[in-house]
């Protein structure tokens, strides 16, 4: 496709949720290499520019993260306005920012995930813990790079780890923690590409860890069999299917130590920062940045082109 089907490109970054600074990232990062590769795109921040003005654009490159960018509103913005844009619609969007309804599909498709409970204020936080057991992961369920997110060890800091999440939704879940190794399969299409195995000395893979630290391991290739790389390449992609999502994507998941994985979430519109591990994994398998970012540009879509 050359750069002039494309037409006039929006690149919509920043927006108001939490994930804003790392939006604009890679937003930043997204522009360069369309603007490199010829394409007449544009940075577009709808926390400073009426949407309205969307109307000017021929296609959208979605480079938002979070509430307003990942979790179908946007989406649904652009389908009524017929501009098609990047990612999954708007159902698939909403539903893999909402980490719970997310684990219901995938427990109800035979999708191994963790044991969960939802909490509320009036949680009996002893039964959570009886149930689940310790260590346990307290998560928002529609936020993304682990923020608001906690480690339990101990029985008495749950409550406080609740509140914390509860600053960031209503809706917050514990989950039980699964030890194992932590890999993340981005997906391209129809294709999940090179897994990416994660190493870091914090607690868990948190926000410093996915954005600052500089002591996280990437390993890529990962280091599995070819033979169970690929099994779990084809999970990851029915895990992305059974959602509804498209064009592309990222599913997080561990391996525990008996092999058994346990998929924790799928990310819609990942990152595209120079930490990012769709960038990385597409290197591996031989895409540059820029043509990464052409060809998730050139899958952009709406519903209505889904309907055979």
């Amino acid at each position: 496709m050359t750069p002039e089907r494309f037409g006039k490109v929006a690149v919509l970054c920043g927006g108001r949720s939490a994930e804003r600074e790392v939006s604009l990232k890679s937003g930043g990062a997204v522009l360069a290499a369309l603007k490199a590769r010829g394409v007449d795109a544009h940075a577009f921040d709808p926390l400073q520019r009426p949407l309205a003005e969307l109307a000017g654009f021929n296609r959208a490159f979605i480079a938002l993260h979070g509430r307003y960018g990942e979790d179908g509103t946007i989406q649904g913005l652009l389908e009524l306005m017929g501009i098609p844009y990047t990612g999954s619609g708007v159902l698939a969007s909403a539903l893999a920012m909402d980490k719970w309804r997310t684990k219901m599909i995938w427990q109800a498709a035979g999708i191994p995930t963790p044991r969960y409970a939802l909490l509320d204020a009036d949680s009996d936080f002893d039964a959570v813990v009886r149930e689940l057991g310790l260590p346990l992961m307290v998560k928002p369920a529609s936020e993304g790079s682990s923020i608001g997110m906690s480690k339990v060890v101990h029985a008495r800091d749950l409550p406080a780890a609740w509140e914390l999440a509860a600053r960031h939704d209503r809706l917050v879940i514990a989950e039980a923690f699964v030890t194992g190794a932590e890999y993340t399969a981005g997906i391209l299409g129809e294709r999940a590409l090179p897994l990416i195995r994660l190493e870091t000395p914090r607690s868990f893979y948190d926000y410093d860890a996915k954005y600052l630290a500089n002591d996280t391991r990437y390993i890529v290739p990962c280091g599995l069999p070819p033979e169970r790389e690929q099994a779990l390449q084809a999970l990851a992609l029915r895990a992305f299917h059974i959602l509804g999502c498209r064009g592309w994507g990222r599913a997080d998941f561990i391996v525990d130590e008996q092999g058994t994985p346990y998929f924790l979430e799928m990310n819609t519109a990942p990152g595209m920062t120079d930490h990012s591990l769709v960038p990385m994994a597409a290197r591996q398998a031989g895409l540059s940045f820029e043509e990464l970012v052409l060809r998730i540009l050139e899958l952009a879509r709406l519903e209505k082109d889904d309907v055979a």
